[in-house]
């Protein structure tokens, strides 16, 4: 069982390195402003730094089974500076791209954690704990936008990249020392782990189940918030990037909702916490699309219904994690790698369709996009529960991984 500083360090840690996939979402007019590309092309910056996510969740978070934690985490984060320091000193959108892309493959920490503390801790906490760890991926993405705003407008787009590398430097200098010790729970080569990782997506229907919900949910949270800069900076509103970070930070009661979110999973099981979330996504598409008002009554509609959505994809996050948790002890990292691979492809579809949506037909195309895909949810969910004898998913048994 970790320490009583392990889990708040550990959530942390989880925060600071998924925000370097999102504060590009904020500073995008920016960087279109200092390279002389369009909006649409500079949003793309955070396209790639998902799809460079779902591939290092590919690539790397199986590792997570096979080698200890500790050096996993530290060198991951340590190869992310480096990334985003050669993001902060491009000179070309190619060259920030392929920088962007690398430090999004490279900053999947986070997916080595959850796992990992997952098999630490009993059986009967592992949802409030997981509840935690992804409030501090909540506060990442939610506090990402508002430091990449705001530090972007005062000092330049450059200026996230180079303190967002210089922090995950500190921070991996102080995790080489508090990680827990674990030891390995598979012994498969390299080429096995990534093949495993498909075949139980293959044979495990919780698990694609779990994915599917997440790949339409959290699309259609990428849509939302990679269009948010193009609709907030144009003529509708004419407001800055700092206005799309505060409007992130304004999502921060989101951050509180996941634990409870946990707890409620660990007493009544996944199954309910799904419902109730995708039924969020829903109603969040409606509010969302008022955002056409513009003004002031706009605005603050828009950022109810951006809350609503972040608090809905969240909690839905907390149930599928737990609920594939519960699957297989011993392949956790690979359940996660296939289920987050799948979570983070579907971020990228959704915001390249997105802003395709956007540059077509407006904002009002986006909130629709957000509304197909989580009908398509809801139509999965309410098939499953209709089905006569639906297994719940069994409890694991706690992980041969212990602290030392």
């Amino acid at each position: 069982m970790p320490n009583r500083w392990t889990i708040p360090l550990l959530t942390l840690a989880c925060a600071v390195c998924v925000a370097t996939i999102y504060f590009p979402q904020a500073i995008s007019p920016l960087i279109a402003a200092d390279l002389r590309v369009t909006p649409s092309a500079a949003a793309q910056t955070a396209t790639g730094a998902q799809l460079g996510y779902a591939v290092g969740i590919f690539l790397l978070v199986p590792l997570g089974d096979r080698v200890r934690a500790r050096p996993l985490i530290v060198v991951l984060m340590v190869l992310t500076a480096a990334a985003m320091l050669a993001a902060g000193l491009a000179t070309s959108l190619p060259m920030l791209l392929i920088a962007g892309t690398l430090a999004g493959a490279f900053t999947v920490v986070p997916q080595v954690i959850i796992p990992m503390v997952a098999g630490l801790v009993p059986d009967n906490r592992r949802g409030s704990v997981v509840g935690m760890l992804l409030g501090g991926v909540l506060a990442g993405i939610l506090l990402a936008r508002t430091f990449g705003g705001t530090v972007g407008e005062w000092l330049g787009w450059r200026a996230p990249y180079i303190v967002a590398a210089a922090v995950i430097l500190l921070l991996a200098a102080v995790l080489a020392m508090a990680v827990p010790h674990t030891e390995p729970s598979a012994r498969h080569n390299y080429p096995s782990l990534l093949a495993e990782a498909l075949r139980l997506l293959r044979t495990q229907p919780e698990l694609r189940r779990s994915a599917l919900y997440q790949v339409l949910l959290f699309g259609s949270f990428s849509a939302a918030w990679t269009c948010l800069a193009l609709l907030i900076s144009g003529p509708r509103y004419g407001l800055g990037a700092q206005t799309v970070g505060l409007i992130g930070l304004a999502g921060a009661v989101s951050v509180f909702v996941t634990p409870i979110a946990g707890r409620w999973i660990d007493r009544r099981g996944p199954e309910p916490v799904s419902m109730i979330a995708i039924l969020g996504v829903v109603a969040s598409a409606g509010v969302l699309a008022f955002g056409l008002l513009g003004g002031v009554v706009g605005l603050v509609v828009l950022i109810a219904g951006l809350v609503l959505l972040d608090v809905a994809v969240q909690c839905n996050q907390v149930a599928n994690q737990s609920r594939i948790f519960a699957l297989l002890p011993e392949a956790r990292s690979r359940l996660n790698t296939a289920y987050m691979t799948c979570t983070f492809l579907g971020g990228t579809l959704g915001s390249w369709l997105g802003v395709q949506a956007y540059d077509l037909f407006g904002w009002g195309a986006v909130a629709a996009l957000i509304a197909l895909a989580a009908i398509a949810a809801l139509s999965r969910h309410l098939a499953h529960r209709s089905r006569p004898g639906t297994p719940a998913p069994a409890v694991s048994a706690p992980s041969a991984a212990t602290p030392r």
